[in-house]
């Protein structure tokens, strides 16, 4: 039997305002982690619009409107946002302001026969170079995606290298207008095939309603990303057909799933249950954190709790490769100590091979 859910005003209390020359570093990729100033950094984030489009055509309602979501968003933990359109300056700025990192997604005409003619392609390529000339350089800007879900009729039609090589091409393009942002494509598993090793870090859409299943899926994930971290770009479920209790119980699995599997973090879909696409609001279901009046259902308070405290993540154990009984690279070393000392790491006991390069790097 579905549960309903009781709906309550979410109180807002004022957050404080983070300085916005205090907060220039941005992210970086180092190993399967992003990282912020050599930290680790877990993308704990929600999707946010497109909107209805106001009188001046943006996407993302008013600047007040949205200063209030990001002061929700602050005080429920979340620390990334990400939008499928080209955002205004301005909601970089408030995103700063409140100390979030904006995934902006460069829109495009991925669903159609993109590849037929040179015009649509330069179109297409000119799009992208506008798209990231708008945000370059914002201390805000968590990555650019160059791409969400291209079919894969589309891409079984042109054949999977081809695609390959014109999602280089936007990702060159994208790198030359800012070289300093992290630019990935965002895929799904229907054609998780693509080869794409160029791109910063792996990001993915996943929808799955076992546990069990994520997981698994997560750890095949983690070896098609390889070396690069991987960041599930969305996840959630509709709590209209299964129900506001359900969806709260899965959300707190799949979050769990998400920091205990190894990933560089995860973007909820989504902040609230308005959204507009293709020229109309998008109705018959509801995967917000909030109505559109926002108002919170059952699962926001469970997200709330494993983004603001979401516990100890689990030890990494880490096996090092011996060459004729020496450490093979001191370097791996070196980084090793930095874990141990952050206590990120656990070793069940000392190797007694650590020899030379033990010594250079002593515990």
């Amino acid at each position: 039997m579905t549960q309903t859910a009781t709906l309550q005003p979410i109180t807002i209390t004022p957050s404080p305002v983070v300085d916005c020359t205090s907060q220039v570093s941005r992210l970086s990729v180092h190993g399967k982690l992003l990282c912020l100033r050599e930290e680790p950094f877990l993308i704990k984030g929600v999707t946010y619009g497109p909107f209805r489009p106001e009188a001046d055509g943006c996407e993302y309602h008013t600047p007040q409107q949205v200063e209030q979501d990001f002061a929700m968003m602050a005080q429920h933990g979340i620390n990334a946002v990400r939008v499928y359109t080209v955002p205004p300056r301005w909601l970089l700025d408030a995103a700063q302001q409140h100390g979030l990192y904006v995934m902006v997604g460069l829109p495009w005409e991925q669903h159609t026969a993109f590849l037929d003619n040179s015009s649509t392609r330069q179109s297409i390529i000119e799009r992208i170079r506008q798209g990231v000339q708008a945000c370059a350089g914002h201390p805000a800007l968590l990555a650019l995606a160059i791409g969400n879900e291209i079919p894969a009729t589309i891409v079984r039609w042109y054949g999977y290298h081809r695609i390959e090589r014109f999602i280089k091409r936007l990702y060159d393009t994208a790198k030359e207008v800012d070289p300093g942002a992290l630019v990935t494509y965002v895929n799904y598993p229907t054609t998780e095939y693509l080869y794409l090793p160029f791109l910063d870090f792996m990001a993915m859409n996943v929808y799955l309603e076992s546990k069990e299943q994520l997981r698994k899926y997560i750890s095949r994930l983690h070896n098609i990303a390889g070396d690069k971290p991987l960041l599930l770009a969305e996840i959630g479920l509709d709590s209209l057909s299964k129900g506001a209790a359900q969806q709260a119980a899965t959300l707190g699995w799949q979050i769990r799933s998400v920091f205990k599997c190894g990933c560089a973090g995860t973007f909820l879909f989504s902040w609230t249950d308005e959204w507009y696409r293709g020229g109309c609001d998008i109705t018959g279901w509801e995967f917000g954190l909030t109505t559109p009046g926002r108002f919170a259902p059952f699962s926001n308070a469970v997200v709330r709790g494993l983004f603001c405290f979401p516990g100890p993540m689990n030890g990494i154990e880490a096996a090092v490769t011996l060459q004729d009984g020496n450490l093979a690279s001191p370097l791996a070393i070196g980084n090793l100590k930095r874990l141990w000392r952050r206590r990120r790491m656990r070793f069940p006991w000392r190797p007694s091979a650590w020899m030379q390069n033990g010594r250079r790097y002593p515990w």
